[in-house]
């Protein structure tokens, strides 16, 4: 069997693990997700849970809490923004809505290279919110009985204007995803800003060897409109089985210049 058609299994067997696993996360994370956008009286959801009124929400659980925010360092040590690719709830909705979208935006041009600043300046402000106005409570969570039509109804009613702006900048921006493919997680997502600026630390990755030819068929089979190991790269592993000159790999890097062709440095899967 050849090393292309090796990579092309490995790739068809990456795609189907990812999608079970990003499932498996929807049913784990996707509650603590939904209160964050509806529910949460904080202005930055997420990152006060241990002092939030809202009872209910799994955030309140200690293990979830503190295992989430584990996982982050974690997940980025081993595979750089592979969380994004593949447990993260809203980076599997916002995947599910790009599949409908208008703009794939899946080439090279001035937009999709600088577009990406969006999501430093999402984190800037975050940080401001949270260290410098020590992330103000903006909104009285209501629970009537169980009824969640009711209460996210009746949380929007009583929030503030701050919180209102807030929650109607997340969804619009998620809906927007149907004119632009990913556009919250490509260009303004401050968690994927965050984890990409420590993603270069990744044990593994997903890489291209010195036989890529830049063709960019990678790119326009990417979710995320990139390619592997440069900005926006989660190591979905989707374009493993893209490349004609089988110059994509997962594995333990060495360097961008190497030879296709494992040696020391490059363990491949």
């Amino acid at each position: 069997m050849s090393n292309q058609t090796m990579t092309q299994s490995a790739g068809i067997a990456l795609t189907k693990l990812r999608a079970g696993v990003q499932l498996a996360m929807l049913a784990v994370l996707g509650q603590w997700a939904y209160y964050g956008v509806f529910r949460c009286p904080y202005l930055i959801p997420f990152v006060s849970c241990e002092t939030c009124p809202v009872i209910t929400c799994w955030g309140r659980i200690t293990s979830y809490f503190w295992g989430f925010w584990l996982l982050l360092p974690v997940s980025v040590l081993l595979a750089g923004r592979a969380f994004c690719g593949w447990l993260c709830p809203g980076g599997f909705v916002n995947q599910l809505i790009g599949k409908f979208s208008l703009l794939k935006l899946r080439k090279r041009n001035r937009f999709v290279r600088f577009a990406p600043a969006g999501m430093a300046i999402a984190l800037a402000a975050v940080a401001i919110i949270w260290f410098g106005m020590d992330n103000p409570r903006m909104m009285i969570p209501i629970r009537t009985g169980g009824d969640v039509l009711d209460s996210v109804r009746l949380s929007f009613e009583h929030a503030s204007f701050a919180w209102l702006v807030r929650t109607f900048i997340i969804l619009g921006l998620a809906a927007a995803g149907l004119l632009v493919a990913n556009l919250w997680c490509r260009f303004v997502c401050p968690t994927g800003g965050l984890l990409e600026l420590f993603k270069g630390m990744a044990i593994f990755r997903v890489f291209k060897t010195s036989a890529c030819n830049d063709c960019d068929a990678c790119m326009r089979v990417c979710e995320m409109g990139t390619r592997p190991d440069e900005i926006n790269c989660t190591n979905c592993g989707d374009c493993l089985q893209s490349c004609p000159v089988d110059a994509i790999k997962f594995g333990k890097r060495g360097n961008s210049n190497e030879q296709h062709a494992p040696d020391a440095r490059t363990k491949v899967f």
